[in-house]
């Protein structure tokens, strides 16, 4: 097996725990559906979030998923101008015999505009 990375990230509608919870999950949960992933395969997840983003962290919603033995890792995102508001980005590094172009990346809602040329929305 190799290890590959798989991005995505989603944007939040508000700045509340339940809205960063519910869409860290929703995004997981499409990343490990749409590429078929075994969750004793992952190795780790980093998660980052815009600083308008601060209710909760990422990585509290996919706790609750009972993904409680695998690192996940959380940081803000660095502040560039125009850049996107209220948005979680993800790499989740994987152990898995797929190609680095088998890989698919999601993201999802307001999202899909930072990577449109290897984005998968939903």
């Amino acid at each position: 097996m190799m290890v590959r990375g798989v991005r995505g990230a989603i944007t939040v509608e508000s700045n509340t725990s339940e809205a960063i919870c519910e869409a860290s999950r929703r995004l997981l949960t499409t990343i490990v559906e749409r590429n078929r992933i075994e969750l004793e395969h992952i190795i780790s997840v980093f998660f980052s979030s815009t600083k308008d983003l601060d209710a909760q962290t990422p990585a509290y919603g996919v706790r609750q998923m009972g993904w409680t033995a695998i690192p996940l890792f959380c940081t803000q995102e660095m502040e560039v101008p125009g850049s996107l508001p209220g948005c979680v980005r993800v790499l989740v590094h994987v152990n898995t015999e797929k190609s680095q172009d088998e890989i698919r990346h999601v993201y999802l809602d307001g999202a899909v505009v930072l990577r449109p040329d290897i984005a998968e929305g939903g």
